[in-house]
């Protein structure tokens, strides 16, 4: 085979390798359950500031996109809705992307914490009504850049 034939095995790997990883870029989410695979524009709150900023102030938000809040080590999360006045549900994961619990609903503004459990590693906010309508339930998987990917239920690689 020559030079030619090389060059083209070596794009179509590389297009394949890309492709298996498109699912996982950096700012997409996908929950996948019951009601099938939903995917989510998100933008990563992995820092403490980035994460009590979170959603605060925003009046708004596509149905596609959504914040991803990422922890270095799994924790038992709380949050809560000060001057957030958007209805959110809030989508709680373990280290390997099990959905592990689901608020949905939360109330605009309200300062009550809401516990979302022990061993949380992500917390993925959508707009309120949205994991309902839309299948996501405990047991749900997710995927993400964001996991280790040595212990993701589903990895960047699976299709």
């Amino acid at each position: 085979m020559g030079s030619f034939g090389s060059q083209l095995i070596f794009l179509a790997f590389a297009l394949i390798g890309s492709a298996s990883h498109a699912a996982c870029a950096p700012d997409t989410v996908e929950l996948r359950g019951p009601s099938g695979v939903q995917r989510f524009s998100v933008e990563i709150a992995d820092t403490e500031a980035e994460r009590s900023m979170g959603l605060m102030f925003r009046e708004k938000m596509p149905a596609s996109a959504g914040m991803l809040f990422v922890y270095d080590q799994p924790k038992h999360a709380y949050f809560w809705m000060k001057n957030t006045p958007l209805p959110l549900d809030m989508v709680f994961a373990d280290a390997s992307g099990l959905v592990t619990a689901v608020h949905s609903n939360a109330v605009p503004l309200d300062e009550t914490p809401i516990d979302g459990g022990a061993g949380v590693a992500v917390v993925l906010e959508i707009n309120g009504g949205l994991a309902k309508r839309m299948g996501i339930v405990p047991g749900s998987v997710m995927r993400s850049a964001a996991f280790n990917q040595s212990v993701a239920a589903w990895q960047c690689s699976d299709e």
